[in-house]
């Protein structure tokens, strides 16, 4: 059963003993590493299954991470590339 669909926004837990944000379900996820005496997220991994490609999980990963950064008042590394991405086109929008 997929945790959302493409209108309906799928519930995203922080799992801070395995260092991401997932699905309820814990099947797609983001992967992070705190750096900088914890001041620092480095958001490293972004893993959606073929099951649920399409629904737009990675892009609400992306924003339950960065959330989290802000309200924590953490800076971002986008070393994963799926984010890298997303930041990029985001700020595209912007302008």
């Amino acid at each position: 059963m997929a945790t959302g669909t493409a209108t309906e926004k799928p519930k995203i837990v922080w799992n801070e003993g395995r260092h991401r944000f997932e699905t309820d379900d814990h099947e797609a996820f983001i992967e992070y590493k705190m750096k900088n005496d914890g001041k620092v997220m480095d958001l490293v991994r972004t893993f959606v299954p073929p099951s649920k490609a399409g629904l737009g999980l990675a892009s609400h990963l992306c924003v339950a991470a960065f959330e989290h950064a802000s309200e924590h008042s953490f800076s971002i590394i986008p070393t994963c590339s799926y984010v890298s991405v997303y930041i990029s086109s985001f700020l595209k929008k912007l302008r």
